[in-house]
């Protein structure tokens, strides 16, 4: 059952998606196989309808506690009553060459004995399409009525069954025992029999991986415990095959319980990526910065020369089919709705992103590598229409429906664009009409 509280869910993921696992164990949200395809798991946006996966132990009067294993994004979920103890192990496998697209949970044992149940019922394409549920060998493999789907298997070490629709267990763990059970595309799970000792492989493969990313930060100061779960955040959403960063994992989620502002923001927007550029570069992750680097200026050079240089958004991949739509068919989270995906600001005019990509351009030159020739080139194209459309009105950081208007924080980051437009040509000796650059920066 979907939890009410938001804060109440961790995240695993492996870059290329990423799932919420509540602390009941449900996982009531995950997109698959990426981070902007439909919901196969959605019960936070619609408890029935939706679709989950949980493993729960049966024990009365629980205590549950939710982790990560220091420096990784390995979620530990534990489950205390009395003498009984248990805890389940969610991540998705990353650092190994032959790394699959899957995510695994591996159920333990630590104190007693302890029964657990499994439920898994999928929702395939936003809980739009209906499926169909069948044991073949040992595995369970739900079929979507609609040939659009991927479908989607269940292995486990443990016996499954079908009821309906719907993947079911019952087993029962001693002290020291147990069990994994692994959903994941038909297609790409390639598992010919599943083993504690495959799964226990991959979780110490993953370990080994976040463990060694979180040692290359150069933060020492006094908050290093909580910057690093920050950074480790911000890394499970980067697109390991683009290098570009969504905003969050999650769309339909309300900014007011019961609000209709319930926007989709599976999508890369200009102004947090450049945020997070910085970041990362402070923090010595200068491989990250270099990756966003070739994505961005791949969007910049791909520009037409009709409207705007650059758009305040895009899909991972950098393309712009980012048409708005409704889900009516789901509850909402607490009833909030319309439920969105897509998102209707994607053709909006911002004019501060801007501001916040020459920032990010002349910080990546100061602690990163100098432009090359193409990328101060696609700059000084983008600072030519910017000089002639900095005093048009736009919808601003906030996005507002309802057309452009006068914004002091637009014009505060085009003269920022400007400025470190300046700062940038005189620090590399770059050619440039810096008359006209200085005369937009006055103004």
């Amino acid at each position: 059952m979907a939890l009410e509280r938001i804060e109440d869910y961790g995240i695993v993921g492996n870059m290329s998606t990423a799932a919420l696992v509540g602390l009941d164990s449900s996982i009531d949200f995950f997109c698959f196989p990426r981070f902007d395809s439909p919901t196969i798991f959605a019960a936070l946006l619609d408890n029935e309808k939706g679709g989950s996966y949980s493993v729960i132990p049966e024990m009365t009067n629980m205590v549950c506690k939710q982790m990560y294993v220091a420096e990784t994004n390995v979620l530990i979920t534990r489950f205390l009553c009395g003498e009984l103890s248990a805890e389940i192990a969610d991540f998705m496998p990353v650092g190994a060459e032959d790394q699959r697209n899957v995510l695994i949970r591996v159920v333990r044992c630590i104190h007693g004995t302890v029964t657990f149940q499994l439920q898994c019922r999928p929702g395939f394409d936003y809980a739009r399409v209906g499926h169909t549920a069948c044991i073949e060998t040992s595995d369970v493999l739900f079929v979507p009525t609609s040939g659009d789907c991927q479908a989607l298997r269940l292995q486990g070490t443990e016996p499954l069954t079908v009821d309906g629709v719907t993947a079911r267990a019952k087993f029962t763990l001693q002290k020291g025992g147990c069990a994994t059970f692994v959903p994941g595309a038909e297609s790409e799970l390639t598992y010919s029999s599943l083993t504690l000792s495959t799964t226990e492989r991959e979780l110490s493969d993953t370990l080994r991986y976040w463990r060694e990313w979180s040692g290359k930060s150069q933060y020492r100061g006094r908050w290093r415990e909580v910057v690093c779960r920050s950074a480790l955040v911000l890394k499970l959403l980067t697109s390991k095959k683009y290098g570009s960063l969504i905003a969050a994992p999650t769309f339909g989620l309300p900014e007011v319980p019961g609000g209709e502002r319930n926007w989709d923001y599976r999508y890369t927007w200009l102004r947090d990526t450049a945020f997070t550029l910085y970041a990362f570069m402070r923090l010595g992750y200068r491989e990250e910065a270099d990756k966003f680097w070739e994505w961005l200026r791949a969007r910049i050079q791909i520009s037409d020369g009709s409207g705007a240089p650059l758009r305040i958004m895009y899909r991972l991949d950098g393309s712009t089919d980012l048409e708005e739509t409704e889900l009516p068919h789901l509850r909402g989270y607490l009833d909030s709705k319309p439920i969105r995906t897509g998102n209707g600001a994607h053709d909006q005019t911002q004019l501060d992103i801007f501001g916040e990509v020459f920032d990010a351009s002349y910080l990546y030159s100061k602690y990163g590598h100098a432009l090359p020739y193409e990328g101060w080139a696609a700059i000084k194209q983008m600072l030519a229409w910017l000089g002639d459309n900095w005093r048009k009105p736009d919808e601003g950081i906030w996005e507002i429906r309802g057309g452009g208007r006068e914004m002091l924080h637009s014009r505060l980051m085009c003269w920022v664009a400007f400025d470190r437009a300046i700062r940038l040509a005189h620090k590399r000796s770059l050619s440039a009409p810096l008359g006209d650059w200085y005369k937009h920066r006055d103004d």
